[in-house]
């Protein structure tokens, strides 16, 4: 039995759970590669990143974080772009980054978890309209249903149920998933976040 074919079996409430199922693999695949870009050589950009702010090379290290591509990298950019402006500029400009790249991280994620709550709840109601169809067809038959008779509401409500389970489960595991994925590199921004920050403040006290 074919894909289409087992939609076509659950009746109505299957299209808006295959329609939802479609959208959370393209969020899923999405927001993985996204954050797999995102991920970070910590120490290692910490090192490059002292090394141009210690010798006083802010547009070095504005340089070196554009060509890294990366929400940390984009947050301290923005934050040495205010270097001149004294500290305080320089830290609400990478806590304002900060917010944008994490938003930008999360983008989907919202829809995700949508359909991870309302894709069993689709389930569930396709459960009720098939039995309500199965029993509609006793009545019409006055009580002398035979099996084949209800198979097809049967068929409904086993089918959504069934389907509409499994993309929730899906969908749920992968939310998770790529939450605590996003919560890895949210951490790697605030080390790095805060650490530049402090150079700066050392680099801007030996200056007086």
């Amino acid at each position: 039995m074919s894909l289409f074919s087992v939609v076509v079996k659950g009746g109505w409430i299957m299209v808006p759970i295959f329609i939802s199922s479609i959208i959370a693999v393209g969020i899923i695949i999405d927001r993985y590669v996204i954050i797999r870009k995102s991920k970070l050589n910590v120490p290692s950009f910490l090192v490059k990143i002292r090394t141009f702010l210690k010798r006083g090379d802010i547009n070095g290290a504005v340089e070196f974080c554009m060509e890294e591509k990366s929400p940390a990298a984009n947050i301290v950019k923005k934050g040495l772009k205010k270097f001149n402006l004294g500290h305080e500029r320089v830290r609400e400009a990478i806590e304002s980054a900060g917010k944008q790249e994490i938003n930008k991280l999360e983008k989907g994620l919202s829809v995700l978890a949508t359909i991870s709550g309302a894709a069993p709840l689709l389930g569930f109601l396709g459960t009720v309209t098939g039995m309500i169809s199965a029993f509609m067809r006793i009545e019409d038959l006055q009580g002398a249903a035979n099996p084949s008779d209800l198979a097809g509401g049967i068929w409904e409500a086993l089918l959504t149920t069934a389907f509409g389970l499994a993309v929730g489960i899906v969908a749920y595991m992968f939310y998770n998933f790529l939450v605590s994925m996003i919560n890895k590199v949210v951490l790697d921004m605030e080390v790095i976040s805060t650490d530049v920050v402090d150079i700066l403040e050392e680099v801007r006290s030996n200056k007086q």
